[in-house]
């Protein structure tokens, strides 16, 4: 076996990307896989990558040669924080490729359908709130575990950070997240992809119908400004990204200690997205051409998701061993923290979904993308785009994403506080 791991000279850095391109292989694979119609999607490289996380940590695992090179000990190891930057990487290339799509067509979607995305965003996370409130009052429970699977449910880092920052045990608000996370993520994606199904929708005239992308509105063109710094659009992009994340950076204290208590912020999420929502609505700056082709985007937005995955999803089985292992609570915790993952996620997507249907009147994909960014799901809004086989759903998901960051930020952050 020492031979073959000296034949293999592999440090942090390889083996990391050789484990992420290989959780990408096998997962796109898994998620092409089709049963009646409805398949993972970029969904199968999360799942491959939680399974990874999981089996990085199995001791045996240093009995095997080669692979031994991919066992972690530990999640604060070097290894889970290469996976923490790929995870990092991927959301902002994510968020600032679907910012630049929706820009166009967003204030004109978010000014016919503000009255219904806000309240909407609204509900969604009120709803998965008083779930909190409602688990956290059971005897034995508490608020830091019941936090912990809010943000896990509705897949939320910034809500699982304001969690820690006011809870009593950290330990108990990482567990809850790392139990609620998986059903968060797959919860969603498979939402999105059954509904369309079950309603017999007919997608070409759904397209047709979504609002914001009507033939009634088109955004100004936009001369040849006389600055151009690349054909691909990699400047702007990246132009973006750095006011993005100066923007995502500026904290607001939401407690009397200031900046030393908890505080919210955009974040690396909240931060590129909004910028880039501003730069592709108007296209320029000065004389600055700031609009970037098409394809550029979507490669970015693709290559965003799939760095996500693999990121989130080792992190997350890593994570899970490690808080499953520490805990003093046993399986029954466990277990309980799963079913309450599994209704803090449904019953926000159904009672949200009826509401945007009954009440507010959206169109199906108005609807669904609406949903994706009050549960603040990243990969179901990319297993929609694919599904819709329109970007425009992407302008409803921008729309109530903010909403959504703010109030989990502030639910999180209140419950934490205020309840044992």
């Amino acid at each position: 076996m020492d031979f073959i791991n000296s034949l293999f000279g592999m440090g942090t850095t390889s083996v990391v990307l050789l484990g992420a391109f290989f959780i990408a292989f096998i997962g796109y694979a898994l998620g092409s896989i089709q049963v009646k119609g409805v398949s993972l999607g970029t969904a199968g490289v999360f799942l491959m990558a939680l399974f990874c996380g999981y089996l990085f940590t199995q001791p045996g695992l240093q009995n095997i040669p080669i692979l031994s090179k991919f066992y972690i000990e530990g999640s604060a190891s070097t290894a889970v924080t290469s996976y923490k930057f790929i995870e990092s990487v991927g959301l902002v290339l994510f968020v600032t490729g679907v910012g630049f799509i929706a820009g166009p067509n967003f204030f004109h979607n978010l000014k016919r359908n503000a009255k219904s995305y806000v309240p909407l965003g609204a509900i969604i996370i009120l709803i998965g709130a008083v779930c909190t409130v409602i688990f956290a009052l059971i005897p034995g429970i508490g608020s830091d575990y019941s936090t912990g699977i809010l943000s896990g449910a509705l897949t939320s880092t910034p809500a699982f950070s304001a969690a820690k920052a006011v809870a009593k045990q950290e330990g108990m608000v990482a567990l809850g997240h790392a139990v609620a996370y998986p059903f968060g993520v797959i919860g969603v994606v498979l939402f999105v992809q059954i509904v369309p199904k079950i309603l017999h929708a007919d997608m070409a005239a759904e397209r047709q119908l979504i609002q914001g992308g009507d033939e009634e509105y088109a955004p100004k063109e936009i001369k040849r400004y006389l600055t151009e710094f690349d054909e691909f659009g990699f400047a702007a992009f990246g132009f973006a990204i750095l006011l993005g994340i100066l923007l995502g950076s500026i904290k607001i204290p939401l407690t009397g200690a200031g900046f030393d208590g908890a505080c919210f912020s955009l974040g690396n999420t909240g931060g590129p997205l909004i910028v880039a929502l501003i730069l592709g609505h108007f296209g320029h700056m000065g004389r600055i051409n700031l609009r970037i082709p098409s394809s550029t985007l979507k490669v970015f937005r693709e290559l965003g998701l799939m760095l996500f995955l693999i990121g989130a999803g080792v992190e997350g089985g890593v994570e899970l061993v490690a808080q499953v292992q520490a805990s003093e609570y046993g399986a029954m915790l466990v277990v309980y923290g799963f079913i309450a993952g599994v209704i803090m996620t449904t019953l926000p997507l159904i009672v949200g979904f009826l509401l945007a249907k009954r009440a507010f009147k959206l169109q199906l994909l108005n609807n669904l993308g609406s949903l994706t960014g009050g549960m603040t799901s990243t990969p179901a809004l990319g297993t929609l785009v694919a599904v819709s086989g329109t970007d425009d759903v992407a302008a409803a998901y921008a729309a109530t994403y903010p909403v959504a960051l703010v109030l989990i930020v502030l639910a999180s952050n209140l419950i934490g506080t205020f309840i044992p």
